[in-house]
């Protein structure tokens, strides 16, 4: 096994001095206020060994990240049939683009997008009598940590300003692909989105994606062919109209969010999450890509 606190320690003082690191999302305003200088590492190995570096343990808004974790969940529930209302292809656009769904008659690319993810909210909405606290329930389980709270000035502030999130269901809704309300699934999305977490709290909660549906305290929420599908769903889907160069630079699964974080894993050897809040054009962390690549590259440890 490579040594991971070296890697870190290095990729980290390179990565920091960056001259690029991008910029702070503004379309949600609670995540304006949020210093770019913010930058930490936490590396979870399959032995539960953890490393890390910089502001590993403060909690930021893991955003679209929470979606691989909705889909988990209904994938628990409803399993297969997750498939009957969303695709599993790269939609190669950005996250909250709508023209597809109306090429493809209300079908989402993937449930990593935002209208997939909709959907996804939607499936668990009609599954479950309180959304909201059973899917907080949900993570608690398989992160082992009951700490983990919603953010409730992000999701007010998401409430407010989501208005292509308000097309995207109401789009939805109108080729049929979403039974419930319109506001009461986009609350339950709006929340789900507002998570709070670290790095250190994200790499415990994906460890069951690299030990074959597992959690932390060794129980078993996913078969090993559902981790199979949705780590694949990772590295095509994870980044939107980024995958390709992210799985071509990095070469793991991952999954990002406009709050700066993206989670990466190798099936069976680690979970990695990085959070620097400045984004790329593409609504990716730069700083977070660059220490990725330099990860993969430093460890000689990747999926291909």
């Amino acid at each position: 096994m490579p040594d991971f606190k070296k890697i870190l320690n290095t990729l980290y003082e390179e990565t920091k001095q960056l001259s690029d690191t991008g910029k702070v999302a503004t379309y949600i305003p609670e995540l304006a206020s949020i210093s770019p200088n913010k930058f930490g590492i936490c590396l979870l190995d399959i032995e539960k060994e953890s490393y890390q570096v910089g502001n590993f343990d403060e909690c930021f808004s893991v955003q679209s990240i929470s979606k691989v974790l909705t889909l988990a969940m209904a994938m628990g529930i409803v399993g297969e049939k997750v498939w009957d209302r969303v695709d599993v292809e790269p939609s190669g656009d950005p996250f909250n683009h709508l023209s597809l769904l109306e090429q493809e008659n209300g079908i989402p690319r993937n449930p990593l997008i935002n209208a997939g993810a909709i959907v996804i909210a939607d499936i668990l909405v009609s599954e479950l009598k309180d959304p909201k606290k059973e899917f907080l329930d949900f993570v608690h389980k398989i992160s082992g940590d009951s700490t983990i709270r919603y953010d409730e000035k992000v999701a007010q502030s998401e409430k407010a300003t989501g208005f292509k999130n308000y097309a995207a269901a109401n789009l939805l809704k109108s080729y049929g692909n979403l039974k419930n309300d319109v506001i009461e699934v986009l609350d339950f999305y709006f929340y789900q989105c507002s998570l709070s977490m670290s790095c250190a709290q994200l790499c415990h909660t994906f460890y069951l994606f690299i030990n074959r549906g597992r959690c932390m305290q060794n129980l078993e929420f996913l078969t090993v062919s559902q981790v199979k599908r949705i780590n694949a769903l990772m590295l095509t889907c994870g980044f939107y109209d980024e995958a390709g160069e992210f799985a071509f630079e990095v070469g793991l699964p991952g999954k990002s969010g406009v709050g700066g974080g993206i989670v990466a894993l190798l099936p069976k050897r680690f979970c990695v999450t990085v959070w620097s809040p400045g984004l790329n054009l593409k609504g990716n962390s730069s700083r977070g890509m660059a220490a990725l690549e330099r990860l993969t590259t430093l460890s000689d440890l990747s999926i291909f």
